[in-house]
């Protein structure tokens, strides 16, 4: 491991010295090309200059250096979509970071929040070298190109729709951020910290950017046009905010992963209750809090739809964890803070494919749907295969996106009269063949990124006496708190 990082710091630096010297080769040759104009343009000139009215050289000014407008921008929609980057991010730190520290124990709360910090960092990377590009450019039905490396083109006049492209770049950074931040959840109290950064890297590179360009991009789920966000019932699967490309992604990686990792020591026989409740209920709230720009922004405007998409984000959470409340209730005699803030969050997740689509109605019989079956799934079938998802990743996000992606092929819309109506039909088929494509190449791409990581770091999993110990000492050297 402690050679593979300066390694790649020298090829990112060859790499990136290349492009840079190249653009600077481009720059130069449009200076003496100016330069060529400008001499050109004097030689010509013979007497004095005539006097440009006032008017025409303002105008002159107007052509050469064209409004926000003019390019398309809206102003509005700019702002709300800085607005619901900001609140997006916000979702994994500290919204994430907060849910999963709470419920790991005491001694591994450390080893958790650094994961998801140092994640965030990564990917923030990798989106700006590659990722973006690989993900959103044209190229075939499962990957995209390398027209955009290193944002390559991307300025301060690139427009987007109506949105500046730096601003559609750094929201689509925070979906890249918070898919693979997910999986920590499942592998938490186990798992190499380096082996955790590798695994991420290359699942994040052949799992969550060609399923990101498959749903998003124009490609195999699609079939509309190049960059199509919101892909209609006509042309292919719908995932208005990340169904498919986010949450069956992370829950079947997360699955794998736990299942490859093994249980953790002394699982099914030592007590592995969260130690800080309140830190779980703090960061399901601003999970919350940021699902409506994860949702409402992926509309990329501020119009009727986002509208409509933060309604639903609303009914369905609250649907789905007041649903789990009354399952945990009635099943076992209490009604637990942790169950009602999972139920929650499986409610945020089977929403977000169908935000775009359906109505409040619709959000109530999701949010049921959610909370039921991501609550039998997190108890009943995880007991029955036995295996640790140590905060039901897969329970949760899997099962959940699994839920939503299928309603969302039953429940719609219709036109502008705002009428609902539920459906069984094409459309249905549609997205079930999106879900296991999508659960396919995740768990395929997953077992390949722990391999190669594995022969990286000479075993994935913690020792023995680094699980006793905890991970907060064991891998950084620190304790969550001085006591």
């Amino acid at each position: 491991m402690k050679k593979l990082i300066p390694i790649l710091t020298i090829i990112l630096a060859l790499f990136a010295g290349n492009l840079l010297a190249q653009g600077a080769d481009e720059e130069q040759s449009n200076i003496l090309q100016y330069a060529q104009a400008d001499g050109n343009e004097s030689e010509e000139v013979v007497g004095e200059e005539e006097p440009v009215p006032a008017g025409e050289e303002e105008e002159e000014e107007a052509a050469e250096d064209p409004s926000f407008a003019d390019l398309g921008g809206d102003s509005g929609d700019t702002a709300w979509m800085i607005v619901a980057t900001a609140i997006v991010l916000m979702m994994t730190i500290p919204g994430l970071s907060l849910f999963y520290a709470g419920l790991a124990r005491r001694k591994n709360v450390l080893s958790v929040l650094v994961q998801c910090f140092a994640i965030t960092c990564l990917m923030t990377l990798l989106w700006t070298i590659y990722g973006y590009s690989l993900a959103y450019t044209e190229g075939n039905a499962y990957i995209g190109g390398f027209d955009k490396l290193f944002l390559k083109g991307i300025g301060v006049n690139t427009i987007d729709g109506s949105i500046p492209e730096s601003v559609f770049f750094t929201f689509q950074m925070t979906f890249a951020i918070i898919t693979p931040a997910l999986i920590v959840g499942a592998f938490a109290e186990r798992m190499k910290f380096s082996a955790v950064m590798i695994f991420m890297a290359i699942w994040f590179t052949i799992s969550y950017l060609p399923v990101w360009h498959m749903a998003w991009g124009g490609g195999l789920f699609g079939g509309g046009e190049e960059g199509n966000f919101l892909m209609a019932a006509e042309t292919g699967a719908i995932d208005f905010a990340g169904g498919t490309v986010v949450h069956i992604n992370a829950g079947v990686a997360a699955l794998v992963v736990c299942m490859v990792l093994g249980a953790r020591k002394g699982f099914g026989k030592e007590n592995m209750t969260p130690h800080n409740v309140p830190f779980v209920l703090i960061g399901a709230a601003l999970l919350w809090v940021g699902w409506f720009g994860f949702n409402a922004g992926s509309q990329l405007a501020a119009d009727g739809t986002a509208g409509m998409a933060q309604l639903v984000t609303q009914v369905a959470t609250a649907t789905a964890a007041f649903t789990w409340m009354l399952v945990e209730w009635c099943t076992k005699g209490k009604p637990t803070a942790v169950g009602i803030a999972t139920g929650a969050v499986a409610g945020l997740v089977a929403i977000t494919p169908a935000s775009g689509s359906v109505g409040p109605m619709g959000a109530i019989v999701i949010g049921v749907a959610a909370g039921a079956i991501c609550y039998w799934a997190a108890t009943s079938l995880k007991k029955a295969l036995g295996y640790d998802d140590s905060f039901d990743v897969f329970g949760v996000h899997g099962i959940g996106g699994i839920v939503g992606a299928l309603l969302t092929g039953c429940l719609f819309i219709e036109g502008d009269a705002g009428t609902e109506s539920f459906k069984v039909g094409g459309q249905l088929w549609i997205q079930a063949k999106a879900v296991i494509v999508t659960i396919i190449w995740s768990g395929a791409a997953a077992y390949i990124a722990l391999k190669i990581a594995d022969a990286c770091c000479g075993g994935i999993r913690s020792s023995e006496d680094t699980e006793t110990e905890g991970l907060d000492v064991a891998d950084h050297g620190e304790g969550g708190y001085s006591l």
